[in-house]
């Protein structure tokens, strides 16, 4: 099921009640794309945040039937790439939904987690993020040095040369 801006929206209101307090959610993928007007809708949500706020969040998902594929990683971890401290702050605010202050990655940290795995949708995201943001190379290849890559260091470097080749040549 796809869900768009809207959609998302709600069921993040419905998910909030199921909240004790307020928490900070941060879009990341697909999720963060449609939240910034980037896509019209995601096949699936991913969020990382504050550690605490993301067991939180987790917690009331287990409580309210969904039927959503939901990803949900902590302190800035997304899939195996971990974006440095600062990535809550220069991530964008993207409303608030009950007690969910939801805020989405900026496309540059969008880029370097999609990277790492890089199939069709990946790049087609990536083209989306250079085109919409402005984004050039070298900004990616910084941003890249400061993140941790929890995988083959080798391949994700093949991968940034490959968004190189693909995009900025």
């Amino acid at each position: 099921m796809r869900l768009d801006k809207s959609g998302l929206l709600d069921f993040l209101e419905e998910a909030s009640r199921a909240l004790p307090k307020r928490v900070t959610l941060v879009a990341v993928g697909g999720t963060a794309m449609t939240l910034l007007g980037f896509k019209s809708s995601t096949i699936d949500i991913d969020f990382t945040g504050p550690a605490a706020d993301v067991r939180l969040f987790e917690k009331a998902l287990k409580s309210i039937p969904h039927g959503f594929k939901i990803d949900l990683f902590m302190g800035g971890m997304v899939f195996c790439v971990e974006l440095p401290d600062d990535y809550l702050v220069k991530s964008r605010p993207a409303g608030r939904a009950g007690k969910v202050s939801l805020r989405a990655l900026q496309p540059l940290d969008i880029v370097v987690t999609k990277v790492a795995r890089l199939d069709l949708r990946d790049e087609q995201d990536i083209r989306e993020c250079i085109r919409r943001a402005g984004l050039r190379h070298g900004d990616i290849v910084a941003r890249a040095a400061e993140c941790g890559y929890a995988g083959d260091e080798l391949l994700y470097a093949h991968n940034l040369s490959l968004v190189k080749g693909k995009f900025f040549d």
